[in-house]
């Protein structure tokens, strides 16, 4: 019997992540559309600026955000692979409250240098990014509350809505329905709010699973009768509080370092450049790399709660065998995509992009390659996550994106976009060596611990 539920989970983990899977796939693909439209709707100028938008909010929303989807996956699954009973999310909300709080008060207080040195002058792009960030809070809490209940059809369905419902925003502009840079912007804002119809029946499908208990019935559970039972629950929720903060800090260092390999070249030659339109090429250049992570955030997302729930339950083999399956078709994913990188990828990102700027196939493949040592290193981050080893990986992450941003800054390389692409690839490679290193020497002690 045991070993049939085993099978039956897995069965239902591999279908779960498949729906997740193809979800976002179509959300890379919808996001690339959405700037490529962009691209050609707007001159190079308010294209970049664009461009320099969406970098900045998914760098402040990865690092501020993703860290609470991460723990509440990661609890909510724990706790569901033991059969403990179901936690209260309130910690969780309030540590993504106050990010999000902090996030405002900084915002506010830096208007005008946003305004100015970041966009140009727009009012409208920092109003962008304002509501945006905030909105991304809801947005982020969802989807790590859906992941560790493994409603994994639900979670990509946010993700589809969100992408979809940006991509309207430009497709509005091109077919003459609007017009200008901030009709283009709103959809960056609207996204992660109007992606929130999908919650309701997240909710819907909790209530018909049977023993699901409200949050104030498991407080009350918790607590049971009489004043100690209550100071009990107090102080476990406490303890609980003060370790989802600590995960959280730890995980927004991976997030900053994760945003800074994806990131920080386009920022660094939009500060440096005497080419004002560069970093618009170095940013497409590096959506070869953000779009595959899109659609392997959807294996991340489910591997967590998964890898979780097996450390929990079945055991190192199992846990082992998910992890290396889950390198392997990255590994032939990465290979295929440089490749093709290498046959005809300066065609592609010349016609696609509608700019008349020289791609390098080389660079392009180093990217391809890149890219698939970044998704290693993302799935071995969740194999350390689930093994509570999150500082041992953020100190690999952070290591890794410091030597990235000193080598875009050293200048070795003249060409601003070959030194991205170059930097990108050998950054990431150390990043993926360190953390299977890490992974080996976590399993190595498992299989000696008693």
């Amino acid at each position: 019997m045991k070993a049939r539920t085993a099978e039956n989970e897995r069965r239902s983990y591999a279908s779960g992540a498949r729906i997740l899977s193809l979800g976002i796939a179509s959300t890379g693909v919808l996001t690339f559309a959405y700037f490529a439209i962009a691209s050609h709707v707007l001159n190079r100028f308010e294209a970049k600026r664009i461009d320099v938008l969406w970098t900045v909010m998914f760098v402040i929303i990865s690092v501020i955000y993703r860290p609470v989807e991460q723990l509440l996956s990661r609890t909510i699954a724990d706790r569901r692979a033991r059969g403990a009973a179901a936690q209260s999310v309130r910690g969780a909300l309030a540590i993504q409250a106050g990010f999000a709080l902090t996030f405002l008060i900084v915002a506010l207080a830096l208007r005008g240098e946003l305004v100015r040195h970041v966009f140009e002058r727009s009012e409208e792009l920092y109003d962008v990014l304002v509501v945006g960030t905030v909105a991304y809070a809801a947005s982020y809490f969802a989807r790590g509350w859906l992941a560790g209940h493994e409603y994994f059809a639900l979670y990509g369905g946010l993700v589809l809505m969100e992408a979809f419902s940006r991509l309207c925003f430009a497709l509005a502009v091109a077919v003459g329905l609007a017009s200008g840079q901030f009709a283009v912007a709103l959809g960056i804002a609207a996204a992660p709010l109007l992606s929130l119809v999908v919650v309701p029946a997240a909710f819907a499908r909790r209530g018909e699973r049977a023993g699901a208990p409200a949050i104030e019935e498991v407080d009350a559970a918790l607590a049971g009768p009489g004043a100690e039972g209550v100071q009990e629950a107090v102080a476990a929720r406490e303890l609980s509080t003060r370790r989802g903060w600590d995960f959280a800090l730890v995980v927004s260092g991976i997030m900053l370092a994760e945003q800074t390999l994806l990131n920080a070249a386009v920022l660094t030659v939009a500060a440096t450049s005497g080419n004002r339109a560069l970093a618009g090429p170095v940013f497409n250049v590096l959506l070869i790399a953000r779009a595959p992570l899109q659609l392997f955030q959807a294996i991340q997302t489910s591997l967590l709660p998964h890898l979780t729930g097996l450390e929990a339950t079945e055991g190192h083999a199992a846990f082992t065998r998910a992890v290396r399956v889950t390198v392997l078709a990255i590994a032939a994913f990465a290979a295929t995509v440089a490749l093709a990188l290498l046959a005809v990828g300066p065609f592609v990102m010349r016609h696609l992009f509608g700019q008349h700027f020289a791609y390098d196939r080389f660079g392009l493949a180093a990217i391809g390659l890149g890219m698939g040592f970044h998704l290693t290193a993302g799935a071995l981050n969740q194999a350390a996550l689930a093994r509570g080893r999150a500082r041992a990986a953020a100190a690999c992450w952070l290591s890794a994106a410091a030597l990235f941003v000193a080598w875009m800054l050293a200048g070795v390389l003249a060409g601003q976009l070959l030194r991205a692409e170059t930097g990108y690839a050998g950054a990431t490679a150390l990043l993926a060596l360190a953390l299977a290193v890490l992974y080996r020497r976590g399993t190595a002690a498992r299989l000696a611990a008693p």
